[in-house]
Order: structure tokens, then sequence, then C-alpha cells
């Protein structure tokens, strides 16, 4: 457990850092703020001088979530959408972080994704290698009418 006691002013200047280091959401701000055991009084100052200087902005932290989880994890709509709710950003936030992802990278995205993962899977019977298939691509967040309509071109 962390016992050092911070001053405002050091508790700021290390709250900048860990926002300027990465996009971060006003919860895992929040989160940090607590875990250094500063008075509710100081976290709301520490996180409105935040706000204001531009270190956190909740539209920008949405953005750069969805792009970030679609291009290199190659997370589907629904994965990042729960993660943002997870994480407390606003639902308009959400919807214009979705509007980061361009439709056509999607589909070839998740057309690359599903053939991949069908050539490492094993099972021989196809109804079993199909739910593999299926479940591995809804554990990812893609949306169930994609999965399965692909699934079922896939291992006719």
């Amino acid at each position: 457990m962390n016992s050092k006691v911070y001053t405002v002013d050091e508790a700021l200047t290390k709250m900048e850092r860990y926002c300027a280091y990465q996009e971060r959401c006003h919860q895992e701000v929040e989160t940090k703020l607590r875990e250094m055991r500063l008075i509710p009084e100081a976290v709301d100052q520490i996180i409105l001088h935040l706000l204001e200087h531009d270190f956190i902005n909740e539209t920008r932290f949405a953005k750069a979530f969805a792009r970030g989880k679609f291009s290199i994890k190659k997370w589907g709509r629904n994965r990042i959408v729960n993660e943002l709710k997870k994480r407390k950003v606003s639902a308009y936030n959400i919807k214009v972080s979705l509007a980061e992802i361009n439709e056509e990278e999607y589909q070839i995205t998740f057309d690359a994704l599903s053939e991949k993962r069908l050539n490492q899977i094993r099972e021989t019977n196809k109804y079993k290698k199909r739910k593999k298939l299926a479940d591995y691509l809804l554990y990812r967040g893609w949306e169930s009418d994609l999965v399965y309509s692909k699934t079922v071109a896939l291992i006719p």
C-alpha cells in the first residue's frame, strides 16, 4: 500500500504527468487520486485543474480508445462500447468514438480475423467448429448478426 502523503501540488504534478503519458478517462484519474488518499476536496480541485488545462478530455479519450482497441486488439463495436461504459464514459462520447471506425476497414478487419481464426481451429465437427469461431468473435465484441452470417458462410 502506498503510504506516502502527497501535498496538493505534488499530487497535481504527478497527475499531470500521468495524463500526459497517455489519454485517461475521469474514472482512471479519480481512482488514482483516491489511491493517493487525498481528501475529496483536493480530488475535485485537481480534476478541475486537469479538465481546465485539457489534461483530461473524455471525448478525446473515447476516440483514442476506440481507434486503438479496434486497430491494435481487433475488437468489435460491442466490446468497445462495453469497455467505455465500464469506464463511465457518456453515451454521447461513446457514439462519437464509434464514428472514428471506418465501416469498410471494420468489415475488412472482421473478414481477416475470421479467416485467421478459422485456420487455427483444429476441430473436425463442423458444428463445433462454427461454435468455436462464433464464440471467439463474439468475445471480441463483434456483432452477432455479422458473426453468425460469417460462420455459416465459412463453414457450410
